[in-house]
């Protein structure tokens, strides 16, 4: 990568609702003198977010660049060591960034939750970013980093545990719990992943064959049924999302996750009853998102680019709690912060983008990787110095 590029981070989405947020992270922690930009369509609303910026980072350059025009977004890539999106649903905007980030060997990181994007990148892109020396990092948010990091750390502390290498099979379970209101964005990227089952699992069954060339490694997950389970907290159930796919690619291409791994993956939740109404929930949901009258009245419902008052923000939290094994060694662990959706979601995007652009170390692996392949330890060492715990419980 060229070491001439005018900035060292860009954020491009900068005037969306979590956008806003990242930009102010960033303001508020990268080091004086660091040159930066936001990017984004509109000039205007970029000058009102940096306006309203405080911090002692330099002020930010502004750059005009749109999803839709490629040749802008080459420029983008080109002028920063590494770039950060806020810019969803990611299966309808995001590819065209990515193409310009590996075009450009520029490192790359955004907060997609959705499988399909995920999946359609790594047979497209892998190999030419590896190539290229850039990190194309999806999933740098709530989805995934939480449960992501705090894996590679419950690894850790059970070697430490096991008394060094663990050379026999390793299995870790995590159990999520929250309160707090996520983003249109989240909610806008939920029912277009939901809306295509077929292609979500094409796009998997592709992903996995790559991964499995590059990898190969003997990975797996645990029982996804409902049951109760009192050390991890009650009463847990199956959790449809990203988060053991990111887990399990991370286990695949880290030799410190044991010789064979398996992974369980679930959210607690306050009773049997409680858990039944969610399920028909997420099922319903599921359902109405393939119909497309009811699917387009949802995405009405909850527009991307809004979000909570800074009050509602600040009562809200996240706990994962974790227990790993490996043969009679068990250990168990915490990773917790505050508000998930928001304001931990731009602390964690923005960590893992200087991170990319900032340490002298570069990312660990390239190529379409997970937070944990690019940064491994790091990224705990930089989320902990910003105020998420990470622990071992007693």
């Amino acid at each position: 990568m060229a070491t001439s590029r005018p900035y060292a981070v860009v954020l491009f989405g900068a005037t969306g609702f979590t956008g806003a947020l990242t930009a102010q992270y960033l303001a508020r922690h990268l080091p004086a003198g660091t040159p930066w930009a936001l990017a984004g369509r509109n000039r205007d609303k970029l000058k009102r977010v940096a306006a309203g910026l405080s911090g002692d980072a330099d002020a930010p350059a502004l750059v005009e660049a749109d999803s839709a025009d490629r040749r802008s977004l080459a420029d983008l890539a080109a002028a920063t060591r590494a770039l950060a999106t806020t810019v969803g649903p990611y299966m309808r905007h995001g590819e065209p960034l990515v193409r310009a980030c590996v075009e450009q060997g520029t490192h790359y990181c955004d907060l997609t939750g959705e499988p399909e994007f995920v999946n359609t990148l790594i047979p497209r892109y892998h190999e030419a970013a590896r190539k290229a020396g850039c990190a194309i990092v999806n999933c740098c948010g709530f989805d995934s980093i939480p449960h992501d990091a705090g894996t590679l750390f419950t690894v850790g502390e059970l070697a430490r545990a096991h008394g060094g290498r663990l050379n026999a099979p390793v299995q870790v379970e995590a159990a999520v719990s929250f309160s707090a209101s996520f983003s249109g964005g989240t909610w806008q990227s939920a029912l277009e992943a939901f809306a295509r089952p077929r292609e979500n699992q094409q796009r998997l069954r592709d992903a996995q064959v790559r991964l499995k060339q590059w990898y190969p490694r003997r990975v797996g997950t645990l029982s996804s049924r409902p049951h109760k389970d009192q050390e991890l907290g009650g009463w847990l159930a199956p959790m449809p999302t990203i988060d053991p796919l990111v887990v399990l690619r991370s286990a695949q291409a880290l030799e410190e996750y044991g010789p064979s791994f398996r992974y369980g993956h679930y959210l607690r939740t306050g009773g049997l009853p409680r858990l039944m109404a969610g399920a028909a929930g997420v099922g319903g949901l599921v359902l109405a998102a393939q119909i497309g009258p009811l699917r387009r009245r949802l995405l009405k419902s909850r527009p991307a680019g809004e979000g909570p008052d800074q009050a509602t923000r600040a009562r809200s939290w996240f706990q994962v709690r974790f227990r790993g094994r490996c043969g009679d060694t068990e250990v168990r662990c915490r990773v917790a912060g505050g508000d998930p959706g928001y304001d931990e979601t731009a602390k964690m995007l923005s960590e893992t983008l200087m991170g990319l652009g900032l340490d002298q170390a570069g990312p660990a692996h390239t190529g379409v990787v997970t937070p944990v392949m690019a940064l491994g330890e790091r990224l705990i060492e930089r989320l902990m110095a910003a105020g998420m715990v990470f622990e071992r419980e007693a």
